[in-house]
This record gives structure tokens, C-alpha cells and sequence, in this order.
């Protein structure tokens, strides 16, 4: 199968040796992705839910220049530093991910390398044939 790395630009990518994202068939990861705007700076510095909604519309972008979208999403990873910020995130999640509900971790860490960082997301997509998902358990 193929192996596309998918970059945004970020300058450290070649320097570390890292993607943003990497597709293999049908299967996209995105890696830890941080609340950092165009400018190369944290965006909503102290805010976790702002800084939620970059890392998604980060890892959107990711994932659509892999030829997914956040429908083909099938686990996402947030990482805190601040455990009581987990609401005000989720809150944000759910606006990206309500109607595809992925399987989730929520974790706390203890720091990230930029200090005004809050939150991080990674997800794993497959792309979907297109069948709609079914709900099987009690629901």
C-alpha cells in the first residue's frame, strides 16, 4: 500500500522527522496536534476550549488533504495539562464530532513542550465506503 506523509508546513517536521498526519490505504493518523495559528503562535493562550477548536481545525485540515474528513475519524486522544479543562474541551469536541462518535481517551499530562499549551488531540481515521454507520447495543 502507499504511504502518503502529509505536512503543514511546520518547519520542525523535517528537522524532527515527523508528519502531521500519515495515510496507508484507507488509514490516516493524525499525531499531537497543538493550538498553534498560522503565525506560529499558541492561539487562546489560557482558553482550553479555544485552544480545542485549533487543534481541530488543524487536524481537519490534516485529514482532508489526506482525502478523509472528520467523518472517516474512528478514535480521537485528548491530552490535558489542566484535568479540570476536560468539559470545557469535550464541549468543543462534540461540535466536530457528535454525529460520527468515535471512541475517545481523555488523559491528563504533565506539561507539553510549549508551557501555554493546555490541550493536544490526535486522531485515527479510516476512510469509509461510504455505508452508514449502525448502533448495535443497547442505545
Amino acid at each position: 500500500m502507499q504511504r502518503s506523509l502529509i505536512s503543514n508546513g511546520n518547519p520542525m517536521e523535517k528537522i524532527v522527522g515527523f508528519s502531521r498526519a500519515v495515510r496507508v490505504g484507507p488509514y490516516v493518523s493524525v499525531g499531537g496536534t497543538a493550538p498553534v495559528g498560522p503565525d506560529g503562535k499558541t492561539v487562546g493562550i489560557g482558553d482550553a476550549a479555544a485552544q480545542a477548536r485549533r487543534c481541530l481545525e488543524i487536524i481537519q485540515a490534516a485529514l482532508e488533504q489526506a482525502g478523509a474528513s472528520l467523518d472517516d475519524v474512528v478514535r480521537t486522544r485528548v491530552l490535558l495539562t489542566h484535568i479540570e479543562d476536560w468539559k470545557a474541551v469535550i464541549d468543543v469536541r462534540a461540535e466536530f464530532f457528535a454525529k460520527v462518535r468515535p471512541v475517545d481517551t481523555i488523559m491528563q499530562v504533565q506539561r507539553f513542550v510549549n508551557p501555554e499549551w493546555r490541550v493536544e488531540f490526535e486522531v485515527d481515521a479510516i476512510i469509509s465506503d461510504g455505508t452508514p454507520a449502525q448502533e448495535i447495543g443497547p442505545g
